[in-house]
C-alpha cells in the first residue's frame, strides 16, 4: 500500500484549528467520561481511558478538566448522560465511510449527521451496512529519519506488532489493540520519538479513487469531523500523497 495516506495523519493537521474553536477539548472530554463510565476510573486498569487521557494531555487539556471528565464519568460529579453511536455510509464514488459520535441527544445527532452525508454527496445508510470493511486497530507513528527499518521492524516484532510500513517519511505500525500499549512502550524504551499513537477503524481493502472524487470525499469527511459530536471519521479510500497534495 505504497503512498497510501490514513485519514488520522490529514485530522492531526486540523487539531490546532479544532482546539482554537474550542471543539476540541469538549470532544476529547465527551471520550474521557465515556471511557470512566464503561470501564472505572483507573486508566491502569481501563485501557480505554487511559488512551483518552494521553490524547487530552497531547493537546495541552488542563489536569483539572480531564479530572472533572473522570469524575463525570464515573459518577462522583453529576453530568449529563452521554453515549456512543457510530453512524454508517457511502460517500461519492462509493466510498465507505465510518463515523464515530459520542451524544446526548442520538434523535438529533443521526437527523444531522444524516443531512452532512447528503449535503457532501454521500448517503446514510444502515447499522453493518460499511462497518464490515473495516477492522480495529493500534496505529502508532514514527519518523522514518529517527531509526533504520530494520532496527525498528526487530523492536515492534518483539512487542507484538502485525505490519510495519513506509509512507513519506513515516513509518506506520500496525498492531492489534491489546498490545497498543505494549508497543508503544517498547519504541520508548528504545528511545523511538512517537509522532503519534491512536486507535483507528483500519479499512481491510483500501479502494482507489481518481482526484475528483479524493476531493469531494475528503471535503465530505472535514464537514463529518467539524461537527461538535463527532470523534473519528473513517473511510476507505486509498489516496497518494500525490493526488493529497492535488486536493489540498
Amino acid at each position: 500500500m505504497a503512498g497510501h495516506s490514513h485519514w488520522a495523519t490529514i485530522k492531526r493537521q486540523k487539531s490546532a484549528a479544532d482546539a482554537r474553536k474550542g471543539q476540541l477539548f469538549s470532544k476529547l472530554a465527551k471520550a474521557i467520561q465515556i471511557a470512566a463510565r464503561q470501564g472505572g476510573p483507573d486508566p491502569e486498569a481501563n485501557l480505554k481511558l487511559r488512551y483518552a487521557i494521553e490524547k487530552a494531555r497531547e493537546a495541552s487539556m488542563p489536569k483539572e478538566t480531564i479530572e472533572r471528565a473522570i469524575k463525570k464519568g464515573s459518577g462522583e460529579l453529576e453530568g449529563e448522560s452521554i453515549e456512543e453511536v457510530t453512524y454508517e455510509g457511502y460517500g461519492p464514488g462509493g466510498v465507505a465511510i465510518l463515523v464515530e459520535c459520542t451524544t446526548d441527544n442520538r434523535n438529533r445527532t443521526t437527523s444531522e449527521i444524516r443531512k452532512l452525508f447528503e449535503k457532501g454527496g454521500g448517503k446514510m445508510g444502515s447499522a453493518g451496512s460499511v462497518a464490515w470493511l473495516f477492522e480495529r486497530k493500534g496505529l502508532i507513528v514514527v519518523d522514518a529519519s529517527a531509526i533504520e527499518e530494520d532496527h525498528l521492524l526487530e523492536i515492534i516484532v518483539e512487542a507484538g506488532a502485525e505490519d510495519l510500513k513506509r509512507t513519506g517519511s513515516k513509518y506506520e505500525i500496525t498492531c492489534d489493540p491489546s498490545v497498543f500499549t505494549q508497543v508503544q512502550a517498547a519504541l520508548r524504551q528504545h528511545s523511538v520519538p512517537i509522532v503519534s499513537a491512536e486507535l483507528t477503524q483500519q479499512p481491510k481493502s483500501p479502494l482507489d479513487v481518481d482526484t475528483e472524487t479524493a476531493r469531494r470525499v475528503l471535503k465530505l469527511m472535514d464537514m463529518l469531523d467539524e461537527h461538535d459530536d463527532v470523534q473519528n471519521v473513517y473511510s476507505n479510500i486509498n489516496i497518494t500523497e500525490e493526488a493529497l497534495a492535488a486536493v489540498s
